[in-house]
């Protein structure tokens, strides 16, 4: 996928096609093996936990030419992927409903 394609996606908020790519788990695979499948975050902080995501350090949307750089990519964990991108989280959270407080008698 070159870096216009990866662009493209990006503008039509479509990245997840990019990530389902077989290219992308093919390195996404690398990577972990690379890093023991050991969270870097957590490993740089003297600790452990078992790494389940590829992070882009420098954010796909706005390197799109990094995409696959090795340089670029680690292994860390669900909660750490979560700690360094809350903003994906807010679509799976339940939007409360307004309180209304209406007598009825």
């Amino acid at each position: 996928m070159t870096v216009d394609e990866i662009r493209l996606l990006i503008a039509n908020d479509r990245i997840d096609k990019f990530y389902n790519r077989r290219a992308w788990r093919r390195k996404s695979k690398q990577i972990l093996k690379r890093d023991n499948n050991e969270c870097q975050i957590h490993k740089r902080r003297g600790g452990y936990a078992r790494a389940r995501n590829v992070h882009h350090i420098k954010e796909l949307k706005d390197f799109p030419e990094l995409a696959y750089d090795d340089e670029n990519l680690e292994a860390v964990c669900i909660r750490c992927h979560n700690e360094l991108h809350p903003e994906k989280l807010e679509r799976f959270r339940k939007k409360e409903k307004e309180f209304t407080n209406e007598e009825r008698w």
